[in-house]
């Protein structure tokens, strides 16, 4: 299994936090949405919460995660 680099927990923590588009989140959102899911599900509660959507939401979560990526680069 591969590492998981700090970027890609910020990934998975965005992704499983309830931030959602519409709320057109700021930085400073963005920033504390992360640090509350990684407080919250901790890393391996983030990653799975993520695995479980793209199993049962494959569009809509590769949607959510391009999102998420967005919003981090």
């Amino acid at each position: 299994m591969t590492a998981l680099t700090a970027e890609d927990v910020r990934y998975e923590a965005l992704f499983a936090s309830g931030l959602q588009r519409s709320d057109i989140p700021s930085a400073y959102a963005v920033a504390a949405a992360i640090s509350a899911a990684a407080r919250q599900l901790g890393v391996r509660g983030c990653l799975s919460r993520m695995a479980q959507e793209f199993g049962d939401h494959p569009e809509a979560a590769a949607d959510r995660m391009r999102w998420v990526r967005s919003l981090l680069t």
